[in-house]
């Protein structure tokens, strides 16, 4: 799915919203937890999951077509961890 098709998934089930408010609505979400992230917090949404942010460290990497040792810096990382009904509901047999 993609934004549009939620933006779009959203609109049908609330017919009482127009299209430009849950359009406003789905951008103020993303923005928000992106805002969040960038922060270094954490953001949960229960039952879902949590969006986190790691520090990888810097490292000697090797550049696959040349074969030469390269230095990797550190960075930060998105990284999310589902949530137990989204878990769930994946390994429903």
């Amino acid at each position: 799915m993609i934004k549009s098709e939620l933006i779009q998934k959203i609109a049908e089930e609330n017919p009482h919203l127009f299209q430009r408010d849950v359009e406003r609505i789905v951008a103020t979400v993303f923005e928000e937890i992106i805002e969040a992230m960038a922060a270094g917090h954490r953001v949960e949404l229960r039952g879902f999951g949590a969006f986190s942010v790691k520090k990888r460290d810097g490292r000697t990497g090797r550049n696959p077509r040349t074969g030469d040792s390269v230095e990797v810096e550190e960075k930060y990382v998105p990284f999310f961890k589902t949530g137990k009904l989204l878990r769930d509901r994946l390994n429903q047999g």
